[in-house]
């Protein structure tokens, strides 16, 4: 489990990290690493535990706005793996064509994986 004890969570904040975290592991991540992940983004979503300390403190408005934040990531998440996605199934030529547009330098001496790394980058 992470660092720190849980007893200060509410029963929901619980079954939200425990919900979060197996839907991780689903996606094949690690157990630990996917317990971090649900911790994480309870805490980020409700300002950490309820009963009392720091969270406590945390405003209504503060709290949504930390849930919108992290809706807003996973969005973005998403859309960058299609996007990833689609640079597999183009062929060279159509990556060469993307890569000229970016100003790719070397380009035109690149393989296909070497042109999807080229254009992942920001």
């Amino acid at each position: 489990m992470p660092q720190g004890s849980k007893e200060k969570y509410s029963e929901q904040q619980k079954r939200k990290a425990e919900h979060i975290e197996i839907a991780y592991e689903n996606q094949g991540i690690r157990k630990k690493k996917a317990e971090a992940i649900a911790w994480a983004t309870v805490n980020k979503q409700s300002g950490g535990g309820e009963r009392s300390g720091s969270g406590k403190h945390t405003t209504a408005t503060d709290k949504a706005k930390a849930r919108e934040d992290s809706a807003h990531n996973a969005v973005k998440t998403k859309q960058a793996k299609s996007e990833d996605d689609a640079l597999e199934s183009q062929t060279k030529t159509e990556l060469l064509i993307k890569a000229r547009n970016k100003s790719i330098h070397g380009r035109s001496a690149m393989n296909k994986q070497e042109l999807i790394l080229a254009l992942r980058k920001p």
